[in-house]
């Protein structure tokens, strides 16, 4: 019986990709997509990063669909360390054997904690204009919080304020594809004026968007790495 199953699941695979290869002719241009984009992004979007109108506006549902995946990785994670938080608290009410960091990393994390959250954010509010955007200027963000994790081991960042931050950051990011579907009729279209080429007020919900997934990011990849950090301990 599930000879036949593999079997009939594998035929319908197979029809499936040879109706989609179908419609495509062999030896033809296929760069028709990105020559589109080339041309007519920046009128289109009002962002001179083409990598950018293409993440957060051509195929905006595909990144709000990476963001899901690591907010269920967080959230696993979360859940697999549940258990053993309980028992953590109970060895830690007994024995605490975390070293303390050398002065030097001390006095120098408290010294680039701020300019690398200065900078995450510099990457992530540019994401239409430079090479960047809202997961890289996350993980900037996140690399500041484990600067200090190493620096003072006892520190925890507050769950429920970081926890509240990533949901408001997440309810903006869909928030925003639901005015567009209102607005244009299509889920995150970009509705908001486009402004002028090159200037930091540009590229409608570009901005706003690479804004929400630089907090949501950065958050969520600072709670996996508490997460983990806990249970090193």
């Amino acid at each position: 019986m599930r000879r036949i199953v593999s079997i009939i699941i594998l035929i319908i695979i197979a029809v499936g990709f040879i109706f989609a290869f179908s419609k495509i002719p062999f030896g033809k241009d296929k760069i028709n997509v990105a020559n589109y984009y080339i041309k007519k992004g920046i009128k289109q979007t009002g962002a001179v990063n083409i990598v950018t109108s293409v993440v957060l506006n051509y195929r905006g549902f595909d990144t709000l669909g990476e963001v899901t995946v690591l907010f269920i990785a967080a959230v696993g994670l979360g859940a697999v360390l549940f258990v053993e938080r309980k028992i953590q608290k109970n060895m830690d009410d007994k024995e605490d054997k975390t070293k303390r960091a050398s002065l030097i990393l001390r006095t120098g994390s408290r010294l680039l904690f701020p300019l690398i959250l200065l900078f995450g954010a510099y990457i992530f509010v540019h994401g239409h204009l430079t090479p960047g955007g809202g997961f890289q200027g996350g993980a900037i963000i996140a690399s500041g919080f484990l600067l200090m994790y190493l620096a003072f081991p006892k520190q925890r960042i507050n769950k429920k304020t970081s926890g509240l931050a990533e949901s408001l950051s997440g309810l903006i990011f869909v928030g925003i594809g639901l005015l567009g579907l209102v607005f244009s009729g299509y889920f995150l279209t970009n509705f908001l004026p486009k402004g002028i080429p090159n200037t930091l007020f540009s590229a409608g919900i570009i901005p706003i968007i690479y804004i929400a997934i630089g907090f949501k990011v950065g958050f969520e990849l600072t709670g996996i790495i508490d997460d983990l950090l806990e249970r090193s301990r």
